[in-house]
């Protein structure tokens, strides 16, 4: 049963078919709330690794509260795999938990995983939006693991990315009658190579995509890497591999699937961001609550770029 269910630019991509699935479907890929029915299905394939150490059925309770990242979660009860299920702790509140999960997540394997160790601690990393969502807990985490960061964000979202206690803000003009940043108000990859000396960062962290792309392979440093991870402007334009042979850099496109494939990789990511959390290292705001028949409204929301935080469907 489903008290709420997270809105992510995925779910934007789902909908407009950049990202196609089979029609009809129910939007959203992750929840919280609490368990009703606890079921074997042995004939449903649900996407496990036969060598991996899945959950079982004795490990949850009906009633137990939980998040978990799934299809279909636009609604009052989604059928979960129980290895996909994280319970929720005492002392961390569900709407938080929540957020740990797909933008919570994302944020932990783009700054220790993604990058191969391609950065090492005092190094520069360049982290466009941090002063909402998923790059705001980025840049945070990053400071956690002893990187230097270089944070842009709109003038609207100054207050919000000051709390991701970036070393350096680059702070950008909205673009005209919108809510989202003009990327060409400042020029980024002079002011990165004036903030580092002339070296560029070794880890840039990019969810806007199109309209950053050309700035963040100009930033790099010698042998960083280039994570392309979203799609808020538009999705990257091909280019050619040549253009990376100045530098020697590096680019990679992932997913969150493909660093959770198993259960303790799972565990493991979810259990050091609730820490984090409890610590108060790590800070996540909930920025807008819609119910779940003002879906279409929480979709407009986050396609304007004016949020500072995890939005939620609240289900009654």
């Amino acid at each position: 049963k489903n008290h709420y269910s997270g809105i992510n630019f995925i779910d934007t991509y789902h909908r407009q078919g950049l990202y196609p699935r089979n029609l009809p479907f129910i939007c959203g890929q992750e929840g919280g709330g609490t368990i009703v029915s606890i079921m074997s299905m042995p004939n449903v394939n649900v996407n496990v690794n036969e060598n991996d150490d899945a959950a079982t059925g004795e490990q949850f309770q009906i009633g137990d509260r939980v998040v978990y990242s799934s299809l279909e979660t636009y609604a009052e009860y989604t059928l979960v795999p129980i290895k996909k299920l994280i319970a929720v702790p005492q002392d961390v509140d569900m709407k938080i938990a929540l957020a740990c999960m797909v933008q919570g997540l994302t944020a932990h394997y783009l700054i220790t995983s993604a990058h191969v160790n391609l950065i090492q601690k005092g190094e520069w990393c360049l982290i466009y939006s941090v002063g909402s969502g998923t790059c705001q807990w980025a840049a945070q985490m990053a400071k956690i693991q002893g990187y230097k960061v270089i944070g842009t964000t709109s003038r609207n979202k100054l207050e919000q990315a000051k709390g991701a206690n970036c070393d350096e803000l680059i702070v950008l003009e909205e673009a005209p009658g919108k809510g989202y940043a003009d990327y060409n108000s400042v020029d980024i990859v002079q002011t990165v190579m004036e903030i580092t000396k002339g070296e560029g960062a070794k880890l840039i962290v990019d969810g806007v995509g199109k309209s950053t792309a050309d700035i963040s392979l100009g930033c790099l440093a010698r042998r960083g890497i280039f994570v392309s991870f979203g799609n808020a402007s538009g999705a990257v334009e091909p280019f050619p591999l040549l253009r990376l042979t100045k530098k020697s850099a590096f680019v990679t496109r992932p997913k969150l699937g493909d660093y959770v494939s198993t259960r303790k990789e799972l565990l493991g990511r979810v259990n050091e961001v609730f820490d984090w959390v409890r610590s108060g290292e790590l800070k996540i705001g909930i920025d807008k609550e819609f119910s779940l028949e003002e879906a279409a409204d929480a979709h407009h929301f986050i396609e304007s770029g004016r949020t500072k935080g995890k939005l939620l469907l609240t289900i009654s």
